[in-house]
């Protein structure tokens, strides 16, 4: 990675949130945090992300390097000797990030065997024919099991403080693998995050969140929402009803002749960040009760047929 003015002057130990000479098990932890709070890829919405994460990145590679962490500490170039970088070339996709994060190693990685010595040097070793009559041969061992790619979905609870500011959730795969991942900053209830390619077999994982309250609120980003159920005679001749809200209740006056679907607005009562400050969507939902008394269904019989009358 070349390093730009916005990052030559920088202080590593600040940027990995550290105390000069932290030692490597804190500068690692500290690392897995940060670049997963900032992978680019679980903040589409931040146009800074990706410079932040390719900072840490650096902040990692430079003070975990000897030479490099010299160089720095002495005002000289610490870019000197960054060919084992992982994050030289540029910004990495999701997988390559997760493969040098965890140290695995992709199947064209993985070592071989090496041949076994004879006398003179090295040599490949020949396959030994089958044994003479009457000698039993070993079957050759039967391939690995091949592991169907599977998506996998896990229901994850913010509250409205946590989706406002995002948060970091530790998700423990089905083979015991430990994933940690950063919430996005104004996340909202129903959304899903995708993890690609992290189940065993090479599936996907979904995040589905929930953002919601005892009261039945409903956040998303900056908005709240509420269900207000009405009975249809409330509906039709106004009311007044309390509705809560995240600073507590308030009460509400319902127009007259409102339908099903129609949205009152509270203006300011979501939630606020930098000096900006939601509103609450009400949605008004009309209910018939499940059982009617005698009188209550005569009226609706009346109303039916005044309805027919009026066509």
């Amino acid at each position: 990675m070349t390093r730009t003015a916005a990052t030559a002057g920088s202080d590593y130990w600040a940027v990995l949130g550290l105390e000069p000479g932290a030692d490597g098990p804190a500068l690692k932890r500290a690392f897995r945090q940060l670049a997963r709070r900032w992978h680019p890829d679980l903040n589409g919405n931040d146009p800074v992300a990706e410079e932040r994460f390719k900072l840490v990145n650096e902040a990692y590679a430079v003070l975990t390097d000897p030479k490099r962490r010299q160089a720095w500490e002495s005002g000289g170039d610490p870019a000197m000797g960054n060919a084992s970088d992982p994050f030289a070339t540029g910004f990495p996709d999701f997988d390559t990030y997760l493969d040098s994060l965890f140290a695995r190693r992709r199947p064209s990685e993985q070592a071989q065997a090496p041949p076994e010595p004879a006398r003179g040097g090295w040599q490949q070793r020949a396959p030994e024919p089958p044994g003479g009559p009457g000698e039993v041969t070993a079957a050759s061992a039967s391939p690995p099991p091949v592991h169907a790619a599977s998506d996998q979905e896990t229901l994850v609870e913010l509250t409205p403080e946590q989706a406002l500011a995002g948060e970091r959730i530790e998700l423990e795969l089905s083979d015991g693998t430990t994933v940690e991942v950063w919430t996005p900053p104004l996340a909202g209830d129903g959304w899903r995050l995708r993890l690609a390619g992290v189940t065993p077999g090479g599936g996907d994982h979904f995040l589905q969140l929930r953002v919601r309250t005892d009261e039945g609120l409903r956040v998303d980003g900056l908005r709240v929402s509420y269900p207000l159920e009405l009975l249809p005679a409330d509906a039709a001749l106004g009311c007044s009803v309390v509705v809560p809200t995240l600073a507590g209740p308030v009460k509400l006056r319902v127009p007259a002749g409102s339908s099903s679907g129609r949205l009152l607005r509270l203006r300011g009562r979501g939630l606020e960040l930098d000096q900006q400050r939601g509103d609450q969507l009400v949605e008004i939902r009309i209910v018939v009760p499940d059982q009617l008394s005698e009188a209550e269904e005569a009226l609706y019989r009346r109303l039916q047929q005044l309805g027919l009358e009026q066509e």
